[in-house]
């Protein structure tokens, strides 16, 4: 049986144009890749604006690596591409209200992310505004509260807040949820909701780990009762994930910082599924980055908490992910090279033209694709 009619078992369809453009290679030299090698073009129509009616409404293009054969299918039926003994690895990130917005004592609005909470009374920001506050300058929030700026590292400033409540509770009281920034219209109460997992547990975030915002319980319900298993890390996505490349030779960019644990249970976890030759399923790119992290240069993960400034582009080694769960990403973006790396620069292009052409709807609140490696990613089994 040919890899085609194998993946048309599947549920795949083979529609590529001719056996020649299959056959293209990779590129040979990754250190020779630019950002336009990930440019696509994207009717601004197709950028979803809201979520679907109900989680798991989703579309969800399925590429098969090995062949480049798609299938278009919905999200729920999710379980028919798992097998007993798979392992789902979710980012049980929480989204906090980040956003505030205020003026400068000596003058002139401002507007602030808060990228990572230091503790309760400290924060490093992003903070937009006319000219940038010194440190020693103070900020008034119109929720009453006001903060002090500290220090500056970089494009971020560390303040700290003068009020009695710690900064968590006044963030859940007072922030508004940051919407990623090609989402037009000011955050609601069902955005609060929406642009979070039905899993989030640990807050931290300041966009969400998208591909697990498909999720419903019934649809986990459907997936255990199959003997697919869960585990979970964290990856606390920082404003940095919008932010393509500002260099032309992608090797040379230089990732954001975010903060990842990966535990002993979750790294039992995926050792388990190898030993029964289950697959480890990433939901996401956030647990891609986490589970690669926590491996380094072994071909497990092993019990990690701390900063990840770890970049994935084509010529990547996988080591921890057989399968991921991720949705459309920006032209250029670090994501979407991520995704190249592991199911093959032609063959994603190609899938997102597809994605075009069928109307897909993108980015965080659009749909969904379910990858298996490229073809010259499939490794010999490893040892335990």
């Amino acid at each position: 049986m040919n890899d085609s009619e194998l993946s048309n078992r599947q549920g795949f369809h083979d529609d590529r144009p001719d056996r020649a453009a299959q056959a293209r290679p990779e590129p040979a030299r990754p250190d020779t890749l630019r950002r336009q090698d990930f440019r696509f073009d994207l009717p601004p129509e197709l950028i979803a604006q809201h979520p679907p009616t109900r989680r798991g409404d989703s579309r969800l293009l399925a590429l098969d690596g090995a062949t480049g054969a798609l299938a278009d299918r919905l999200f729920r039926e999710l379980p028919d591409l798992l097998h007993p003994g798979d392992l789902l690895v979710f980012n049980d990130t929480r989204v906090i209200p980040a956003r505030l917005f205020g003026r400068k004592a000596s003058g002139g609005r401002c507007e602030l992310l808060v990228e990572r909470v230091l503790d309760s009374r400290r924060a490093l920001v992003h903070l937009r505004a006319s000219r940038p506050p010194k440190p020693g300058g103070r900020l008034l929030f119109d929720a009453g509260f006001a903060a002090v700026v500290l220090d500056r590292r970089g494009e971020l400033f560390e303040i700290g807040i003068e009020a009695e409540e710690p900064l968590p509770e006044l963030l859940e009281r007072h922030g508004r949820v940051p919407l990623p920034p090609y989402i037009a219209h000011e955050p609601t109460p069902d955005d609060r909701e929406r642009y979070q997992t039905i899993y989030a547990r640990r807050p931290g975030a300041v966009a969400a780990p998208t591909a697990g915002l498909h999720f419903e319980q019934s649809l986990l319900d459907r997936l255990a009762a199959r003997g697919v298993e869960q585990a979970f890390v964290t990856l606390h996505v920082g404003a940095g994930t919008f932010q393509p490349p500002r260099v032309e030779r992608i090797a040379e960019h230089a990732m954001h910082a975010e903060r990842i644990e990966v535990g002993a249970a979750t790294c039992a976890r995926i050792r388990a599924a190898r030993a029964r030759g289950g697959r480890v399923v990433a939901v996401g790119t956030t647990v891609v980055r986490a589970l690669e992290t926590a491996a380094g240069d072994r071909d497990l993960p092993q019990p990690w908490r701390g900063d990840t400034r770890i970049f994935i582009y084509p010529g990547y080694r996988f080591r921890c992910v057989d399968a991921l769960i991720t949705n459309f990403h920006l032209p250029e973006s670090t994501l979407l090279m991520l995704v190249a790396a592991f199911a093959g620069h032609a063959a994603i292009l190609r899938a997102y033209r597809h994605a075009v052409e069928q109307r897909y709807r993108f980015f965080s609140y659009g749909d969904a694709m379910f990858l298996t490696p490229a073809r010259h990613l499939k490794f010999p089994p490893r040892a335990l």
